[in-house]
């Protein structure tokens, strides 16, 4: 499960990770005893990304600004999830912006450290230039450090970049947690670092080890102890629709029987067209609540897994073209949404893959059309070869899924 941004900056504040001074506002009327100075930022406490370029974080530089700003953001969705709460934030001025992680690489089952030295919003567009290392044995600052120098950093960068990291790792191990991610990590002119925005995803197996994250997870689908229903009207009735269909990827991590022939890939059944597959659960559910947002029928959704988008591995093609079977193996599947993130290599993967099923189902009656997301610098060679092969291509998560509700009715 995915804790909101504030939330997780909460667990970095305990750990001594640098976040800004904050408040938690839960009413516009809140911010009237703002006890944060102006300008300050207000943000949208969704699960979903792109808050920024969907209108849910604004600057603010008085209380009739901030007030106006608030009641905007809480009926803004965002990628169908309206927010119960909102973050009151310092404003920050960064000459540069990082991008660190810490999360599990499920093949190998040693943690991995990411960074890049392009942090922010535009992080998947420059996927390719993130580097990479694998905790391999017990850890030690050298990691760190090891992931500063490839990242390019330079003196007394690396000091203050690298304690942040240690930091982030103990944080992961000490929760057992999935994923810890700050971005971006913003840097001053005077080379203070701050964590600028933060997520941190809990593992449901692990939660009964951590009361403290059971119960920031219990808020998060709970609201504010008032329930799903009856907190801001039609907000809380389209998060309590999402919440029950997103109620089967959430326990993912709990024992089921898989399919013998499934590779291990657990396919979540709806009543609709639209069959989505995607890679990590966070993704999953970003996508399937657009589709439900933008009036779409999803037929099912199925988590590839977290598998390593930097580099591909040995089995991935495989895994890749079971999962395409598996979501259109049901005849009211029209059309298969695919939003994979990863690297230049590994959308190579997933373009033969889609190349073979296609092949494979030439001389089937029945075909479902296909509509895949490429991000960025990943879409050159790989969106000319899939042109060929009838296959609709967006950029955007949004022009994705209206494609696909399109191709659906």
């Amino acid at each position: 499960m995915d804790l909101l941004e504030y939330q997780a900056k909460g667990l970095f504040r305990a750990m001594a990770i640098p976040v800004l001074p904050s408040q938690r506002i839960d009413d516009p009327k809140d911010l009237k005893g703002l006890k944060i100075p102006y300008p300050v930022v207000l943000k949208s406490q969704v699960r979903a990304g792109g808050r920024g370029r969907a209108g849910g974080i604004k600057f603010v530089a008085n209380t009739i600004d901030a007030v106006a700003a608030a009641q905007t953001i809480f009926n803004l969705p965002i990628v169908g999830e309206y927010p119960e709460v909102l973050l009151a934030e310092a404003k920050y001025d960064a000459d540069q912006e990082l991008y660190l992680a810490v999360l599990l690489d499920p093949v190998a089952r040693r943690p991995i450290l990411l960074g890049s030295k392009q942090g922010g919003v535009n992080v998947e567009a420059a996927i390719a230039q993130v580097q990479q290392v694998i905790v391999d044995q017990e850890f030690s600052p050298f990691y760190a450090r090891r992931l500063m120098l490839k990242m390019g950093l330079h003196g007394e960068l690396i000091q203050s970049v690298s304690a942040i990291v240690e930091k982030m790792y103990q944080l992961f191990v000490q929760k057992d947690l999935d994923l810890v991610e700050i971005n971006p990590l913003g840097i001053s002119s005077s080379g203070e670092v701050m964590a600028l925005d933060g997520k941190v995803t809990a593992n449901d197996q692990a939660l009964g080890r951590h009361p403290d994250l059971a119960g920031l997870v219990g808020k998060r689908l709970l609201g504010n102890g008032e329930g799903l229903e009856g907190i801001r009207g039609g907000r809380c009735e389209r998060n309590r629709i999402v919440a029950e269909m997103r109620s089967p990827i959430e326990s993912e991590s709990m024992p089921q029987l898989p399919n013998p022939h499934s590779q291990g890939l657990n396919l979540v059944e709806l009543p609709g067209n639209i069959g989505i597959l995607c890679n990590g659960a966070g993704l999953t559910m970003a996508t399937l609540d657009a589709v439900i947002y933008a009036k779409g029928k999803p037929a099912n959704f199925l988590n590839l897994g977290s598998f390593d988008r930097f580099a591909p591995t040995d089995g991935l093609r495989e895994r890749l073209e079971k999962g395409l079977e598996l979501v259109s193996q049901e005849k009211r599947v029209k059309v298969i949404l695919v939003n994979i993130l990863g690297s230049v290599a590994v959308c190579e993967e997933m373009t033969l893959a889609i190349a073979t099923y296609l092949e494979r189902k030439a001389r089937a009656s029945r075909t479902p059309q296909i509509v895949l997301r490429l991000v960025g610098e990943q879409s050159g060679a790989i969106r000319q070869r899939l042109g060929k092969l009838s296959v609709q291509i967006a950029e955007k998560l949004d022009e994705a899924v209206a494609q696909a509700v399109s191709l659906a009715k």
